[in-house]
């Protein structure tokens, strides 16, 4: 059963831009995964060991019929399309969490550095376009019958990267190595954090 969970399952990684779903990308195809990308997107100072996208996933509202292909493999989809993937699919989604005040401030690291940050929305502001977004995604993936959901908070990850990758490991069935999960999450690359 878990083999078969494995082959006919669509594992995605989700979350909002700069929650920490490039390092999770990173700990699965460690893990032994076979990850979907084209590689357009490439390293930068603000993802060093990549990005981990498909740029077909930004028209998933024009065309979905080619998510067959990614069974049994893993692929990153930012929170905002979900929910565009076709009904007929079972899923099993790895949702990054990170807190508001960090999430915004990588966005603003990211944005200035390649000259388009805009000072015409508030911080204030941002921080309650993403929370509405973040309670609708969650409310529509919890009626969702053919998603199966794991929420993971990324500081705690880079915290515990052994516990956790043992956790996603279970979650998907059992098959990935925990060990080299683990080593692929960098605390150097922990930046914006939250200051206590």
């Amino acid at each position: 059963m878990e083999n078969k969970i494995l082959k006919d399952v669509i594992t995605i990684v989700s979350g909002v831009p700069r929650s920490g779903t490039s390092m999770m990308m990173q700990m699965l195809k460690a893990g032994g995964m076979e990850i979907v990308t084209d590689g357009i997107r490439k390293p930068d100072e603000d993802n060093p060991r990549g990005y981990f996208e498909l740029e077909r996933v930004k028209k998933l509202n024009e065309d979905n019929s080619w998510i067959g292909e990614c069974q049994g493999k893993v692929i990153k989809v930012i929170s905002a399309f979900l929910f565009y993937l076709p009904e007929n699919y079972h899923y099993k989604i790895i949702f990054m969490q990170r807190e508001m005040e960090e999430i915004l401030a990588s966005q603003k690291v990211m944005l200035k550095r390649r000259g388009e940050l805009s000072e015409s929305i508030s911080d204030e502001e941002m921080a309650r376009k993403f929370s509405e977004h973040l309670k609708q995604v969650e409310e529509w993936l919890r009626k969702q019958k053919n998603m199966e959901i794991l929420y993971l908070k990324y500081n705690e990850v880079i915290e515990n990267p052994l516990y956790f990758s043992k956790i996603v490991n279970e979650f998907l069935g059992g098959k990935l190595k925990e060990k080299n999960m683990a080593e692929a999450v960098a605390d150097s690359l922990y930046r914006q954090r939250k200051k206590l």
